[in-house]
Formats: C-alpha cells, sequence, structure tokens
C-alpha cells in the first residue's frame, strides 16, 4: 500500500465518521435536548450542516486528488466517482431547497410539506453506502 492509498483511506473514513456523527447521531438527539424547539434546533442544524457539507466539499476535492494522482481501478473510480456527485446533489440541488424552507419556517410563516428532507436523508444513506464502498475497495 502506498502513501496515496493510505491517504484515500483515512480521507475516506474520517469523511465516513463525520456523516455518521453528524447526521445519524447529533441531528435526531438536538431535537430531543430539553428546550430545544423547532425554531432553535433549525437554526442550529443549519449552522452544523453548512460546516460539515464545506468539510465534506474540502475533503471530496482532497479524495479526488489523490485518486487522480495515484491512478486508481475502475472500481475505485466509480465508487467514489458516485459518493462525491451525491455530495454535489445534496449540496446544489437539496440544500437550497431546505434552506428556503428553514428561512420561512424561522420567519414564523406557514409552510407546505416538502419531500426535500426524505431526499437530503436518503442521499446521506446513499452518501455512506458510497463512502463504504469506497472505503472497502482501497483496502483490499
Amino acid at each position: 500500500m502506498n502513501f496515496e492509498q493510505s491517504l484515500a483511506i483515512a480521507i475516506v473514513f474520517v469523511w465516513l465518521g463525520m456523516v455518521l456523527a453528524i447526521s445519524f447521531l447529533e441531528t435526531p438527539l438536538k431535537f430531543r435536548a430539553p428546550g430545544v424547539d423547532v425554531p432553535t434546533g433549525l437554526g442550529i442544524g443549519r449552522l452544523i450542516f453548512r460546516a460539515l457539507n464545506t468539510v465534506e466539499v474540502v475533503l471530496a476535492l482532497a479524495l479526488v486528488a489523490v485518486l487522480v494522482t495515484d491512478r486508481p481501478d475502475a472500481t475505485t473510480a466509480v465508487t467514489a466517482g458516485v459518493t462525491v456527485a451525491i455530495l454535489a446533489l445534496q449540496v446544489v440541488l437539496v440544500r437550497p431547497r431546505l434552506t428556503r424552507r428553514t428561512n420561512l419556517v424561522l420567519a414564523g410563516d406557514d409552510v407546505p410539506h416538502s419531500y426535500a428532507h426524505h431526499a437530503y436523508i436518503a442521499l446521506e444513506v446513499a452518501k455512506v453506502l458510497g463512502l463504504l464502498a469506497t472505503g472497502i475497495v482501497l483496502l483490499s
């Protein structure tokens, strides 16, 4: 195993750990904390996910740079590429919709039902699976 491959593995598993800790642990628990109402939880979530997505973009760019340097096999390139594409969908398509919806809720407006949150969660699960697949392929 060369340095680039080791670095790619580290990037993938750090990224995976961040997504699991924030999306699947912190986020659901935040709304169960005493005294946290929906507007407060949304405000906290907005800050946390902005920070998470920023770090994810940096990690995705680092992973792509390392893999381009190392010239991975096709399976690694596909699993990593799909994972990065999922992140791009979340950041470019779904997050802006969630931000607009959060703005309305925080302004006290009536907010119609939206499936954007469900789409984000589905993409988050797919991204976790993509990161796991990429990590496993890199380790093998």
